[in-house]
């Protein structure tokens, strides 16, 4: 085996990343019901490496596997993703101090470029846009931070707040601040302090995480729908 191949995922590996990939986007949304075959079938696979990836997925929260009745996706759980929250604003935080004392100009151009595209969603009503570019935001902050380690823990929890994003986005009040919370971020970056950078991410998260709580503490959200 070459090095190409064996650095090529498994088949379980790669069903796990499909299905992570659209429980993430809602593609999968909570409530949805299915069954391995369905899920194989979509995937182009056998029922081997989605059978893998369905418990590890299951061993994570995201489903419920049902003996001969397939399986569920479950609706977010408010608790858990408040700990989420926790550990990205302080995962952000400390990226967005570090980015603050080691400026990336591609990285902040990013940053920049999808506050715009944010304001530009909200403008047009689509909040799906929205989502998308907020989540653009805060990828490009931790792709650009220069602490590859601390760019993917974080990333885990923000793939995370970007499905209750999602899932809760139609439900919230319009987010007319968030490009504004961005905007300030992006000064504390500017200027070189790590610290009002680090404040500003967390205002920001802690604003943000709280009304996404909130909605997904509502009956229809606890029910599954979305």
């Amino acid at each position: 085996m070459n090095q190409d191949q064996g650095a090529r995922p498994s088949l379980a590996e790669s069903a796990y990343r499909a299905l992570r990939a659209r429980l993430l986007d809602l593609s999968l949304a909570p409530g949805d019901e299915a069954t391995e075959g369905d899920l194989a079938t979509g995937l182009g696979m056998s029922r081997t490496p989605v059978h893998e990836a369905v418990l590890r997925l299951q061993s994570e929260g995201f489903l419920s596997v049902r003996p001969r009745r397939g399986l569920r996706v479950l609706p977010i759980d408010p608790a858990g993703m408040a700990e989420t929250y926790e550990v990205l604003i302080a995962l952000e935080g400390a990226a967005a101090a570090r980015l603050a004392a080691n400026p990336n100009p591609d990285a902040a151009a990013a940053m920049a470029g999808a506050t715009a595209s944010m304001r530009d969603a909200l403008a047009a009503g689509d909040r799906r846009a929205w989502a998308a570019a907020d989540d653009a935001f805060h990828r490009a902050l931790l792709r650009g931070c220069g602490n590859a380690r601390l760019a993917r823990l974080a990333q885990e929890a923000a793939d995370l707040a970007q499905r209750a994003r999602l899932a809760t986005a139609a439900l919230r009040p319009e987010p007319t601040g968030s490009a504004d919370e961005h905007a300030r971020i992006l000064k504390a970056l500017e200027s070189g302090d790590p610290e009002a950078a680090r404040a500003a991410l967390a205002a920001h998260r802690q604003r943000a995480s709280a009304e996404i709580l909130r909605t997904l503490a509502l009956p229809l959200m606890r029910l599954g729908g979305s």
